[in-house]
């Protein structure tokens, strides 16, 4: 069976930017393994295949598959469905529309708006980021990131783990001097991840000082046992991520908007939009959103 898929450039509105993303349209029939296996075969960060949604309500159920797994959430996929599948509705004639993927964590509603040429989908985050119970020793992240430990840390922030669907250890770093510094290898991981009884695979390492004169975070991400040696932008991450926001920077209560860069030293230059509303003290909602463009289209023989 010939299937068609597409690939879009995510949390970008320039083609050969972002995050790169397979979407196999024609998903339905094919079993875990052989989803598996034609996301190793596109060796992308994340390929995405759309089948017809368990409650008619809904757009379309969709599954995330790195090269090396399947993911239960992810947010540039989410971002980049999102909007092939307003494309391939017509969406973008009428302007704006709303897009339900379903998802292992859930339903997911997206917000989808065309104009001046560009098109950016915003969806709330299904799950809310929550601490996960360990505290990672600065020696052995610097040492998986070939830093010093005098590195890691600004301000109050020291290294967390949080997660909203996937988790994440996030650890600051001073400057843009350091995270151009960082490198992270298979080998180098297996001593901390160890400590985590494997159970945090992916480290996302985040500073103050940004490229971009918008940004408020500049940010890379590193897992190399899921078959991703860096990713250029990580919804799910940046979704985690404003859990540490919470935690270290306590906003005031009320809305905020922030901007996270990733992928620079990649030259995929990526920028994710994240807004959070801060209630008595806490979280009580978050928004991830980014702009997409088609790359390509083409048909699967295999």
């Amino acid at each position: 069976m010939k299937r068609r898929y597409a690939i879009f450039d995510v949390f970008t509105d320039q083609p050969m930017a972002g995050n790169q993303l397979a979407i196999v349209f024609d998903g339905e029939g094919l079993d875990t393994e052989r989803m598996q296996t034609i996301a190793r075969e596109f060796n992308l960060s994340e390929t995405v295949f759309v089948r017809p949604p368990d409650n008619p309500v809904h757009t379309a159920n969709i599954r995330i598959f790195t090269p090396g797994l399947e993911l239960p959430f992810a947010g540039h996929p989410t971002v980049g469905t999102a909007i092939a599948l307003a494309l391939e509705k017509g969406i973008d004639e009428a302007g704006q529309g709303i897009i339900v993927l379903e998802e292992q964590v859930g339903p997911v509603r997206c917000g989808v708006r065309f104009a001046n040429g560009r098109a950016l989908a915003e969806f709330d985050m299904p799950k809310l980021p929550y601490l996960v119970p360990f505290m990672p020793k600065k020696e052995l992240l610097a040492e998986a990131l070939n830093i010093t430990s005098q590195d890691i840390g600004f301000e109050n922030h020291i290294p967390s783990g949080f997660s909203a669907g996937v988790p994440y250890i996030f650890v600051p770093v001073r400057d843009l001097k350091v995270m151009a510094s960082l490198q992270v290898t298979p080998g180098s991981w297996v001593a901390a991840n160890k400590e985590f009884e494997n159970k945090i695979p992916a480290v996302f390492v985040y500073c103050r000082e940004t490229v971009n004169h918008e940004s408020h975070f500049h940010a890379r991400m590193f897992a190399p046992h899921e078959g991703i040696p860096e990713d250029p932008a990580t919804g799910s991450a940046v979704a985690a991520f404003c859990g540490t926001i919470a935690h270290f920077d306590q906003p005031v209560d009320g809305h905020h908007a922030y901007q996270i860069e990733q992928g620079i030293e990649m030259k995929r230059p990526s920028f994710i939009k994240l807004e959070i509303e801060m209630v008595n003290g806490a979280m009580t909602a978050g928004r991830i959103g980014g702009n997409a463009v088609e790359f390509a289209r083409g048909t699967l023989t295999a």
